[in-house]
């Protein structure tokens, strides 16, 4: 049975590793592994060791802790009940669709990021 901790986890090293556009291959031979076992980590079915935790960190360039964030609210608050959150996929990291839409956010420069981030606002708003 999975454990929840080895889920979120594994989820937080696909979404980092989608981020910065590094295939599964890639990782694996940055950190020293078959990609079979990084399939296995991002689902949680194998659990993730201390020190080849530290290791995916140094290749995805992210501190430890960035696997764990969020680790408070999970099955803490579910997209239904969360304000405004109803019509959200209950694993919005596993959506690719929101996923490319962050990095193509992120790749904007940050004055025009800023102002397209206000006209979504006032879009999302106005369709409530």
């Amino acid at each position: 049975m999975k454990h929840p901790v080895d889920v979120h986890v594994g989820k937080r090293v696909r979404h980092r590793r989608w981020m910065v556009g590094m295939t599964q291959q890639q990782l694996a031979e940055k950190v020293g592994i078959k990609f079979q076992q990084i399939q296995k980590y991002e689902t949680g079915m194998n659990r993730v060791s201390a020190s080849r935790l530290w290791d995916i960190a140094e290749a995805l360039s992210v501190p430890v802790s960035y696997f764990f964030e969020g680790m408070d609210s999970v099955d803490v608050v579910s997209p239904e009940t969360a304000s405004g959150a109803s019509n959200l996929p209950s694993d919005i990291l596993a959506d690719k669709e929101a996923l490319e839409l962050v990095r193509s956010y992120y790749a904007i420069p940050e004055n025009q990021r800023r102002r397209l981030f206000e006209l979504a606002r006032v879009l999302s708003d106005a369709a409530a």
